[in-house]
């Protein structure tokens, strides 16, 4: 398998277009402010729905894997991102949380569109059937509460003072000309995010994708400037950015880091790898990596015709981009977990397709 070689010319995909420490850090900023913007607009909408979005999303099975493949579905990391938020706030299973992660190709997707196009909806479908049945088997032999323990921060807390009632453009003028420095520090980092993100520095590349995420920051935005006190300092403030975003960032830096500074260890692997059968054991065991960019060079080499479908196939499975990376934060058990399963199936269907 000398065509590993190409791996030295392939163009890593990734959420900005910097590179070096600074692309790492980046990166880390931009995961956690994204997953913190969902956050919000999660604890927005459920208690303007006073809980109704819980009830909803809980209340069927089949609602739980079809908004899984829905937002997995879709190029890029941001809807894996989604898929963990909605999973640490109780709203998902573990097996909607599985089949969204099989479904999910990254960044890697991007190029599979551009490149392979007929092959990449074949993959898509095949990933769907194994994710669903993957799920499935997973929410039917894995109980949630066999896993991560019950932190009280997980779920979405709901006060009976929590309403979000019509406000007039009077209250919400009047809210801001004394703005408590709790609504001041939010606003200031989401504008300062958002003033980033729009002079190219931060986010990604893709226009969808970049345009997506500068409407919900947005949106958010919005949010902090005209709900009332109550829910801004018990739900925004308390629960989203003193206890999830400081988790995201340290442990979503911490990881970026390490697989940047062993990347050349990855690469050296890679070229010495011989025989389809071991490039796609090495395609699963790479795909463990919560990284978007190893995973490309099985893209690379397939559409150069020098790697079989089953390896694409089990790369595509296993890997999820950076889509698992705030997992790590909240329990690295069911991080652990969901890679396993993810593990199995890229084992199996990729061995079923190669025989």
């Amino acid at each position: 398998m000398n065509a590993f070689l190409l791996l030295g010319a392939a163009e890593k995909p990734h959420l900005h277009g910097g590179g070096g420490l600074v692309a790492v850090f980046q990166d880390a900023v931009l995961i956690t402010a994204f997953v913190a913007v969902m956050m919000l607009l999660v604890e927005y909408l459920n208690v303007r729905t006073r809980g109704a979005l819980q009830k909803g999303i809980r209340g069927r099975a089949w609602r739980q894997y079809l908004l899984a493949l829905l937002l997995a579905g879709t190029p890029g990391c941001l809807g894996a991102f989604a898929l963990v938020t909605l999973f640490t706030h109780r709203l998902l299973s573990l097996g909607a949380l599985v089949t969204g992660m099989i479904v999910t190709s990254g960044d890697e997707a991007f190029v599979m569109i551009a490149k392979i196009p007929g092959p990449f909806i074949l993959l898509l479908g095949i990933q769907t059937v194994v994710g669903l049945l993957a799920g499935i088997l997973t929410d039917l032999f894995l109980k949630r509460r066999d896993l991560a323990p019950q932190d009280k921060y997980l779920e979405i807390p709901f006060h009976q003072e929590d309403t979000l009632p019509s406000q007039s453009w009077g209250e919400i003028l009047d809210r801001l000309r004394h703005m408590s420095p709790v609504r001041g520090t939010l606003a200031t980092a989401l504008l300062l995010f958002l003033a980033a993100h729009l002079a190219g520095q931060v986010g990604p590349e893709e226009r969808w994708a970049s345009m997506t995420l500068g409407i919900l920051t947005t949106l958010g935005l919005l949010v902090v400037l005209t709900v009332p006190d109550h829910f801004l300092e018990e739900h925004l403030w308390n629960h989203v950015v003193r206890i999830h975003a400081p988790r995201i960032l340290l442990w979503t830096l911490g990881t970026m880091l390490v697989i940047y500074f062993f990347r050349g260890d990855l690469e050296t692997l890679l070229h010495q790898s011989y025989g389809p059968w071991a490039a796609l054991l090495l395609a699963c065991l790479v795909g463990i990596i919560p990284e978007s960019g190893p995973h490309l060079v099985f893209v690379l080499l397939y559409a150069r015709g020098d790697l079989p479908f089953a390896v694409l196939l089990a790369s595509s499975i296993v890997q999820d981009g950076h889509g698992m990376l705030p997992l790590l934060a909240t329990s690295r058990k069911d991080f652990l977990v969901v890679k396993a399963i993810n593990l199995a199936a890229g084992l199996l269907a990729g061995a079923l397709a190669m025989i």
